[in-house]
Order: C-alpha cells, then structure tokens, then sequence
C-alpha cells in the first residue's frame, strides 16, 4: 500500500484533448512524471503525429494554440496531477466580425413592394 502512495505520488494523471473539426474533440489520458511541462505531455499523447498540421513549430507560430483548464499557456508551462491540456485550431472567421455580417443583412432594405413575413404569424385557415 505505501509503495503504491509514493508511485502515485511521483506521477501526473494529466489529460490531453484536441479540437481536431468543429465540435469534434480527441482525448488522450497520459501518466507523466512530476514536473512534466506541456510539451512532453503533448510528445507522449502520441496527437502530434496523428492530425494533420499539429507540430510544436504550429503550437509556437500561433496556428494551434495550446491551454490548461481553458487559460492559454507556453509549451514549457509545468503541469499539475490533474491538469487538462487543450490543444485548439486557430479560428477561421472571427466571431465578432460574422455576428456583424448577419445583422447588417437582417437590417438591410428590400426593394419596394417586398415585405419579410414575420417568422412567428401562423396562417389563418379560411372559413
């Protein structure tokens, strides 16, 4: 029973997941030793050679962007037991800019004589 506690005790039970198409997500659980950095759980996941563009030179030009528990951190960041590593592609079209889009197309004026039917009117049967 003791040399279990220290064993637990020298190792990290860390998970790795990557968002690798919208809303598609690939977890890895990997056991690290104590003091392991990002970078070594992301090389013992095994990910990096499995999806397509996923290096260490894409995680450090920006195109992959790598956090713990959701708050952006470097390859180098040390890990705790516990920890979840997410690995995120870089956005196509910037959220903001799209909602912008939709509503100048909702507000936009449409020739005389067309109206927008009210999505919530539901027709009146004929008596």
């Amino acid at each position: 029973m003791v040399h279990a506690e220290t064993q637990a005790a020298s190792t990290l039970a860390v998970e790795v997941a990557v968002s690798v198409a919208p809303r598609e997500v690939r977890c890895v659980p990997v056991t690290l030793p104590v003091g392991a950095t990002v970078r070594q759980a992301l090389e013992a996941s095994g990910l990096l050679g499995q999806i397509e563009g996923l290096t260490l030179d894409a995680i450090a030009s920006g195109t992959w962007s790598v956090g713990v528990w959701g708050r952006k951190e470097r390859p180098g960041h040390v890990l705790r037991d516990r920890d979840r590593i997410e690995v995120v592609r870089q956005l196509k079209v910037d959220p903001k800019e799209a909602r912008r889009v939709r509503y100048r197309a909702h507000g936009e004026k449409l020739p005389k004589g067309i109206h927008r039917s009210p999505k919530n009117i539901k027709p009146v049967d004929k008596v």
